[in-house]
């Protein structure tokens, strides 16, 4: 990528709200809720101290940035580990840790990423979302 094109790319996603890229924080019944409403949910089950979740989200973002169809299609909720990690949704769903991605629709499991940082493992997995949302 050329200066130019760097610098125009970095000064648009400068320009982008923060809201935009914002994801819901987790309270008990709120993925049900979503679920209910038709929604497609992206999960993320993280840490604030968790490098690996840390990278996950990095990851993310960037292809969200890249794809605005996947914030426009899928609710992203974020669950906060060291608070929910032993919840109801964590055991329903059988999260076996923190750094677990999953996408959900209706009362299927659209997929799931554990502790893996790969961007297009996690691009497969947004696509397989974002699939399932505008079916």
């Amino acid at each position: 990528m050329d200066r130019r094109t760097f610098l125009i790319t970095a000064t648009a996603a400068a320009t982008v709200p923060a809201a935009a890229f914002a994801d819901l924080d987790y309270t008990p019944g709120l993925v049900d809720q979503l679920l209910d409403e038709g929604k497609t949910v992206f999960v993320d089950f993280a840490a604030d101290w968790c490098t690996t979740c840390k990278a996950q989200e990095r990851r993310i973002q960037a292809l969200k940035q890249a794809n605005p169809a996947y914030d426009q299609n899928i609710t992203f909720v974020r669950v906060d580990w060291d608070q929910y990690g032993r919840g109801d949704l964590v055991k329903r769903l059988n999260i076996p840790r923190r750094s677990t991605l999953v996408a959900l629709k209706g009362d299927q499991e659209i997929g799931r990423i554990v502790a893996n940082t790969s961007q297009s493992a996690i691009a497969n997995l947004l696509d397989a979302a974002l699939a399932a949302a505008t079916a």
